[in-house]
């Protein structure tokens, strides 16, 4: 049983990682770590105890500071001190119903998050690698029923959608004007799509809320059934921004640009169907929603992953079942047994790496 799908690319190597305290930045942090990363963190602090972050100890694992990605000096001051040789940006405002709740915070966040990022990263000269996550919402959603290719246009309606687009948009301006000689960093973007696993407890999120609802043996209020949506496990696209760095590490800016990070051409299912596979697992019960609101979210989200299928040798290591399953795991380890989750999580890595 191996975590290692990257040679010994992170091996010895400084890392840092914004958004570390997050569902996605944890695991990737776990994960850097096995691979004999030395992993440094800087977000803000959990939002609760029940966060990956809290219930693996991550912090007794690798380096973390508190900071937010607003403050620029303090982003800067930090990577200055770390001096690291790769850089991954994950802190963001993560959530389409919180942007509509909080317009300014979130586009404070993803834009001049973005911005401070890319700064932090023209001042450190040690940095050789850097990686902006966003998300399968910086397309324009024309609702076609085929995937986006990274050549469509950047947009978004609701104001989360359009803060990734935008982070999209800064990352190309960034990558253009200040890294495109050989000697700089070399620059990326990964879109991935609906993530789901273990230690992700936000609110309005279909799963979140499914084994909250199973916990408190309460109904589940499904909103969107039918909406379809590129739905991954964790590692997954963790997987696709590790394969993407090691690229732009050994072979360089060839590797530069936007990548697709989704399940196959025929894994795209709707919230009824999780729901439906979900309950295979565990006991719920489910109730249509009685607010009548209704704010903007796409009906229909696909990814067109063939540039990382062919260029980076990556591609899915799970199929629905399989992504569902790892998923219930996840969960059932933390509910049933959290005195070791970190080692839980580690031991979830190596069945991914030998699926």
């Amino acid at each position: 049983m191996t975590v290692d799908l990257f040679e010994t690319t992170y091996k010895g190597k400084k890392v840092l990682v914004t958004g570390d305290t997050g569902f996605k930045g944890s695991w990737l942090c776990i994960w850097l770590k096995e691979l004999g990363a030395d992993v440094y963190g800087y977000a803000l602090p959990p939002l609760t105890q029940q966060d990956n972050f809290v219930t693996t100890k991550l912090q007794s694992h690798i380096h973390h500071q508190d900071g937010d990605i607003r403050d620029k000096e303090k982003l800067v001051a930090y990577f200055k001190k770390v001096q690291p040789d790769f850089a991954f940006h994950l802190a963001a405002q993560p959530l389409v119903i919180e942007s509509y709740h909080n317009p300014h915070y979130n586009f404070e966040t993803n834009l001049m998050g973005t911005v401070n990022f890319f700064e932090a990263v023209r001042e450190t000269s040690s940095v050789k690698v850097a990686v902006n996550v966003t998300t399968d919402k910086c397309y324009q959603n024309n609702e076609w029923v085929w995937g986006y290719r990274e050549i469509d246009p950047m947009g978004g309606d609701d104001p989360y959608s359009a803060s990734k687009g935008c982070s999209e948009l800064i990352t190309n301006s960034y990558t253009k004007s200040f890294f495109s000689k050989d000697e700089t960093c070399h620059v990326a973007s990964a879109r991935a799509g609906n993530v789901i696993g273990g230690g992700d407890w936000a609110d309005n999120r279909l799963i979140p809320d499914i084994f909250r609802a199973y916990t408190s043996k309460q109904a589940l209020t499904v909103r969107n059934g039918n909406s379809v949506r590129p739905w991954q496990f964790v590692l997954e696209p963790l997987f696709g921004y590790l394969k993407l760095s090691e690229k732009l590490f050994r072979q360089g800016k060839t590797f530069s640009g936007g990548w697709n990070f989704g399940p196959g051409a025929f894994e795209n299912f709707s919230v009824n169907d999780v729901v439906n596979e979900l309950k295979k697992n565990i006991n719920i019960s489910v109730e249509l929603p009685k607010s009548q609101e209704k704010l903007h979210e796409a009906g229909l989200l696909k990814l067109d992953i063939t540039k990382a299928v062919n260029q980076l040798n990556w591609k899915p290591r799970l199929n629905f079942e399989q992504t569902i399953q790892f998923t219930v795991n996840g969960y059932l380890h933390e509910l049933e047994n959290s005195s070791n989750l970190y080692q839980s999580r580690v031991e979830q890595i190596k069945q991914y790496c030998n699926a």
